[in-house]
């Protein structure tokens, strides 16, 4: 019996909405999160919001035509009044106002028990990045979260019960971005976006809940590329608001300027949700990704190893501190990225690296006056809390502070460094490109390689530099060798040896198909936009 046939015998008796389909199985546990009136409203809610999501989709295509064709990036004309217009967001709600600290991971039960009971300020529970969209780590996912807003989560993990401390962190939820469907549900034939799925489920079953204990419905908002889809997030969450029954601008969302295209719309993104914006943070791995994929067929573009672009590097500082002052500005916080560092207790020599580097990203961060910043370990939020603490002392922000700085288009494009490029940095990035793919595949989406935490954005980094290298002329090793697709076809069976060597009897075949897809994509003619489509349609 196929897992099709499966689930069709499995859902059989369950009462679906007129037009709806779910193709995979559900238990009687995951029809708590599936009810009738869920599902009847988020049918509702994808025949009122779907058109205008495929229409954005259509017009990132064009925009995408247009800067392949040589149309230059800059700054919008028409929303020059909102720019220079004087605005703010609405207020804080008291639960937001302090996020010196915020860590990140999927909504697997174990690892929200660890993030909450962290120490963290606030907990950014995903659907996206660092989570494998399986249809069970979906459903799962939104029991775990069930089960944590109302405090009742645990689980017995090699005889240890692991269960919430009475003081735990604000919780925050990452929905997939615009571009990824739930491939299992459909409404009238066609799938539903993968982020109003997540969204509204976990609205659905929470928002009020939330409201009752003194926190709310809060989300991050990934992959925006323009204001016109911030627009499309807002107007969902006014449905949404009405829906549930609950006041407008409860709902408060914090939109990840993680795209070329977002961070010359940064005041027009935080106009369009003002009512229910959360500020913005700096998604520092998608924002290289982006880099690369907006100028894939300019010839004159390339960028060095991966672990020298680091936030210092011109156009990072320009994007970084440009999202600092527009925060600011509009009375927003302003959230500093992930820095991908985790600790190594088997190495102290190599923790105690980790940790300084840690260290030394949060102490920047607070400096140039961020309001918080990320991690994504519990046992680094102590040393990053110390650097905003040494910083803020008992302030919960400092958006009182106002930068003085004026970054340009050619700032925020200004690519550099060009090199290195090593034929460490070469293979790093095959290794870590198979290997998070494979463990991706598997079901796994955050996985630490080589001491870093790895997640879509960094295998997206991965992915894109390589077929960046093979197709600029610039694509030149410090040894002087240009790289080439043979190059890279001849270097990945030698990376999956070491792969297979390293994880033992953790390795799987799926590690073997990974290396042929993400071969496949470095060495196309065309870079696809995301590596996680094509593997999302591989996996059952």
């Amino acid at each position: 019996m196929t897992i099709a046939e499966s689930a069709d015998k499995l859902n059989r008796a369950m009462e679906l909405p007129e037009g709806v389909s779910i193709a995979a199985p559900v238990s009687a546990e995951y029809q708590s999160i599936l009810t009738f009136e869920a599902l009847s409203h988020l049918a509702q809610l994808h025949r009122q919001f779907e058109p205008r999501r495929r229409e954005l989709l259509a017009a990132r295509v064009t925009r995408a035509a247009e800067l392949d064709a040589g149309k230059p990036m800059d700054f919008l004309a028409d929303t020059l009044h909102v720019r220079e217009g004087n605005w703010k967001i609405a207020p804080l709600p008291k639960a937001l106002e302090r996020r010196r600290i915020e860590i990140t991971g999927p909504t697997e039960r174990k690892m929200i028990i660890n993030a909450l009971n962290a120490g963290a300020d606030s907990y950014m529970s995903d659907f996206e990045d660092s989570n494998s969209p399986s249809w069970d780590n979906q459903i799962q996912g939104q029991i775990n979260l069930r089960d944590a807003v109302r405090g009742t989560i645990s689980v017995d993990y090699k005889g240890k019960e692991y269960k919430l401390n009475e003081k735990v962190a604000v919780l925050q939820v990452r929905p997939r971005g615009w571009h990824l469907d739930e491939k299992h549900v459909t409404v009238d034939g066609q799938r539903v976006s993968g982020g109003l799925f997540d969204f509204w489920l976990y609205f659905y079953h929470n928002a009020k809940e939330l409201i009752a204990r003194g926190a709310g419905p809060f989300f991050y908002l990934p992959k925006l590329q323009s204001h016109r889809e911030a627009r499309l997030w807002n107007d969902v969450f006014v449905a949404a608001q009405k829906l549930v029954g609950i006041p407008q601008g409860t709902i408060k969302a914090t939109v990840l300027i993680e795209t070329l295209h977002a961070a010359f719309e940064m005041d027009e993104i935080l106009y369009e949700l003002r009512e229910h914006s959360a500020g913005l943070n700096a998604g520092r791995w998608d924002y290289i990704f982006s880099c690369i994929k907006v100028f894939r067929n300019n010839r004159d573009f390339c960028l060095a190893d991966r672990s020298k672009i680091t936030m210092t590097v011109p156009f990072m500082r320009a994007y970084a501190l440009s999202l600092i002052k527009t925060c600011h500005k509009r009375g927003a916080p302003a959230i500093g990225g992930m820095s991908a560092l985790i600790p190594n207790k088997k190495d102290p020599e190599a923790n105690e690296k980790a940790m300084a580097g840690i260290r030394s990203d949060k102490r920047r961060d607070a400096t140039d006056g961020y309001d918080g910043g990320w991690v994504a370990h519990p046992g680094l939020v102590e040393a990053a809390m110390e650097e905003f603490v040494a910083v803020l002392g008992d302030k919960p922000n400092q958006i009182e502070k106002q930068l003085d700085v004026n970054y340009g288009a050619a700032d925020l494009q200004d690519f550099r460094p060009e090199g290195p490029i090593s034929e460490t940095g070469l293979r790093t990035n095959i290794n870590v490109g198979i290997q998070y793919l494979g463990a991706w595949m598997d079901g796994n989406g955050c996985v630490p390689i080589h001491g870093l935490m790895e997640d879509a954005a960094t295998a997206e980094i991965s992915r894109a530099q390589v077929w960046s290298w093979i197709r600029s002329p610039k694509g030149i090793l410090d040894d002087g060798r240009k790289v080439t697709a043979d190059m890279v076809r001849g270097l990945i069976p030698q990376e999956l040896d070491k792969i297979r060597a390293l994880l033992g009897d953790a390795y799987t075949e799926t590690y073997a198909r990974a290396a042929t897809l993400f071969g496949d994509m470095c060495v196309s003619t065309e870079l696809e936009d995301f590596l996680t489509l094509p593997a999302y349609e591989r996996m059952e």
